[in-house]
């Protein structure tokens, strides 16, 4: 089972003060009444769960679930089977104590991205006014890496709140004040950017939003409002440009690294949203199987022999009038375990199952592995492919390799 773990920083705070928050209420001995639908902060008002989709019989995940109210009645009403996850010790308690032995229904003290690094992929993840509460820096990868292909997402985040202030135009948090019903409050830090903020950061990791819905306080009086998001990780992986910007203005030839074990396909993250292969450009006097050996070493950590590098081919492309040459290759065996190097522009490195390979590839990394597994669902912009003589076509893809995504 995952372990909270205590970022540093606003969400370090943040879990503290949901602690307190739980403390509280275990204190009071407060108990709430059974959820007769979701609610989107306002009893009564907002989508109900219709607005998750079909849930009989689905994995689905309820993230940040407090006293698991919603989750008990997915499982209840609608015959979903649920993980509950919240990083307060005191609110999973509080849950335990109600519905500790709600059969289809599991209870986990957790951090909400080591828990989404470790799970099994959900049909639908929901999350009633947490996702604000971690950066999506953080949070966002891991929730587009844990949703089925064809899954869906649906969160709500702040638009305004109960003192008038409303959205920014930046993915940064701010202090908000949490109070505690009887009298008591503490400081937590809310992510609150604008709605299309929103929508471009789930975008930039391959979810599609499908539907935004605002939700308002039935207090005329009240000003706060929230915004009810609901998108769809697509059914195949999607690939983008690295940048909005080209090439330098000349012809670039690079290598990606194709690393395939039993515990998945080796991918990682560079610092402009992308996940790819390791690899890069070759150097002068480097043959391409030494600039893969190299690039490995420098990126990862790891180490192999030239021997080990089966090379594929050639992938010819053009980005804006620059022409683009990435050769493909397997390396066969090597030796450490992928870590952050220092000074280079990829890391988090992960080992992804075939099946559930990350969206927002780098396209040279998605030309590269299509060019190895041509059955693999991968979308991408198109590359005339030249296979070496040596290369010899992989049989098509069955079950995919277990894998973990840490």
């Amino acid at each position: 089972m995952s372990r909270p773990v205590t970022p540093d920083g606003p969400e370090s705070a943040n879990a503290e003060a949901w602690q307190a928050y739980a403390t509280h209420h275990l204190r009071r001995g407060t108990v709430l009444a059974e959820a007769e639908r979701i609610d989107w902060e306002f009893p009564g008002t907002g989508p109900d769960e219709a607005f998750l989709g079909e849930l009989r019989g689905r994995r689905v995940l309820d993230l940040g679930c407090g006293t698991a109210r919603h989750a008990a009645r997915l499982v209840r009403a609608h015959g979903a089977v649920v993980d509950a996850v919240d990083s307060a010790a005191g609110q999973i308690e509080r849950a335990r104590a109600r519905y500790g032995s709600l059969p289809g229904l599991r209870l986990i003290h957790a951090d909400a991205v080591a828990h989404l690094r470790e799970a099994q992929p959900y049909d639908v993840i929901y999350s009633v006014n947490a996702v604000p509460f971690v950066d999506p820096r953080r949070l966002f990868p891991a929730l587009a890496a844990a949703l089925v292909p064809g899954g869906t997402l649906c969160f709500s985040a702040l638009h305004t709140d109960s003192g008038g202030e409303g959205t920014g135009p930046e993915p940064v948090a701010r202090p908000e004040t949490l109070r505690f019903a009887g009298g008591g409050e503490t400081t937590v830090h809310l992510w609150a950017p604008a709605p299309e903020v929103w929508e471009a950061l789930l975008a930039d990791h391959g979810l599609r939003v499908e539907d935004v819905v605002t939700v308002t306080s039935p207090d005329p009086g009240n000003p706060a409002a929230y915004r009810v998001f609901r998108a769809r990780r697509p059914v195949r992986v999607s690939a983008r440009p690295r940048a909005g910007r080209p090439p330098a203005a000349h012809a670039t030839l690079g290598v990606g690294a194709i690393l395939h074990g039993p515990r998945g396909l080796l991918l990682g993250r560079h610092r402009g949203g992308t996940w790819e292969l390791p690899g890069g450009a070759v150097e002068p006097g480097e043959s391409l199987q030494e600039t893969v050996v190299r690039e490995l070493r420098e990126e990862t950590g790891l180490r192999a022999a030239p021997d080990d590098v089966r090379l594929l081919g050639t992938l010819l492309d053009a980005v804006d009038g620059v022409v683009r040459m990435t050769v493909g290759a397997v390396v066969t065996d090597w030796v450490g375990e992928p870590a952050d190097q220092p000074g280079e522009s990829v890391g988090d490195w992960r080992w992804y199952p075939l099946d559930r390979l990350p969206p927002s590839l780098f396209v040279c990394s998605a030309q590269s592995l299509t060019a190895w597994r041509p059955d693999l669902p991968i979308d991408h912009a198109p590359a005339r492919f030249a296979p070496f003589a040596s290369f010899a076509p992989v049989p098509p893809l069955a079950a995919g390799p277990g894998g973990d995504d840490d």
